[in-house]
């Protein structure tokens, strides 16, 4: 099917059977509430609309509400019946059973499981020049580098793992000033398998120690000028470029370096939502045949 893309109708529709597809399997032996009426809106419909919303740049709740409510309630008819904070505060509530959608159509998606690629991606939480009077996250953000824009920010860094050839399956939010070789303990836990780092990664304590777990954790020397196989460094590079594409497509398409959330728990839920979004744009690319990671072309 070439790279052909298929109009919006058409990927809500597939997004929310995929979604209540793992629901059902995820939710078949337990209750995903332990008391209270079912609500108005199915878990399944929010997670779908959020979904759909974030890969087309809708990243606030507001905003999706009302995209949704005005074009697509032929589709969630209940959306005419609930407000906006209902909507909002539902969708919060279920970050767990998004957690678990992810897992599941990752899953699903045809990725090798024991070639990884990890790196970080910086999240600032407000301009640098207004960071020493920012009152949001005092006690839980930090000032850090941003080696591509080569400044320093005030806020979080999320570390992904991201198996080839372009899915994460691991992510985790920590303050700016966290260095790499502590994270990646998290992100290679349980999973075996061959990491590529860039030059932060460099270290042959922490490499020896993750050895010991069946992880082997490569990445070009840390300094480039002194640099004893440039050539090893060059081929790492040349297969970490992959996650250069990926994060280029969260930043953009997905906005992840904008911050509205006004606490922790609310940002991490709001990136979860993110990389579920792209997640289900990369397993609708294989169902059809196309490139896995050309996202931008997949709705016409």
């Amino acid at each position: 099917m070439g790279g052909c893309g298929v109009d919006l109708d058409t990927y809500i529709v597939k997004v929310f059977c995929w979604i209540d597809d793992c629901m059902k399997i995820l939710y078949q032996d337990q209750k995903l509430r332990e008391r209270g009426s079912e609500p108005t809106l199915s878990d399944s419909e929010v997670i779908t609309i959020e979904t759909v919303g974030e890969y087309l740049g809708l990243d606030q709740d507001k905003q999706i509400f009302k995209y949704f409510r005005s074009h697509f309630s032929h589709f969630f008819p209940a959306l005419r019946k609930i407000h906006r904070t209902t909507f909002a505060r539902q969708a919060a509530n279920l970050w767990q059973a998004k957690e678990k959608v992810w897992q599941c159509i990752t899953g699903l998606i045809r990725l090798n499981p024991y070639f990884s690629i990890v790196d970080s991606l910086p999240i600032p939480v407000c301009q640098f020049a207004r960071a020493y009077r920012c009152q949001l996250y005092q006690g839980e953000a930090a000032y850090g580098k941003d080696m591509l824009l080569r400044q320093t920010f005030y806020g979080f860094r999320i570390h992904v793992k991201m198996a080839w050839p372009g899915i994460i399956t691991r992510f985790a939010l920590v303050p700016a000033n966290v260095q790499e070789l502590k994270v990646v303990y998290e992100l290679a836990e349980d999973a075996p398998g061959l990491y590529l780092g860039d030059r932060n990664y460099w270290s042959p304590k922490v490499k020896a120690e993750l050895r010991q777990k069946l992880v082997q954790l490569e990445a070009p020397f840390r300094k480039a000028s002194h640099d004893p196989q440039p050539g090893r460094s060059q081929l790492i590079s040349r297969f970490r470029y992959l996650i250069d594409t990926v994060f280029g497509q969260l930043a953009s398409q997905f906005q992840i370096k904008k911050v509205w959330a006004r606490d922790l728990w609310h940002l991490g839920s709001r990136l979860l939502r993110k990389i579920l979004s792209h997640t289900v744009a990369l397993f609708f690319n294989q169902s059809q045949d196309r490139p896995l990671l050309n996202v931008a072309g997949l709705v016409n």
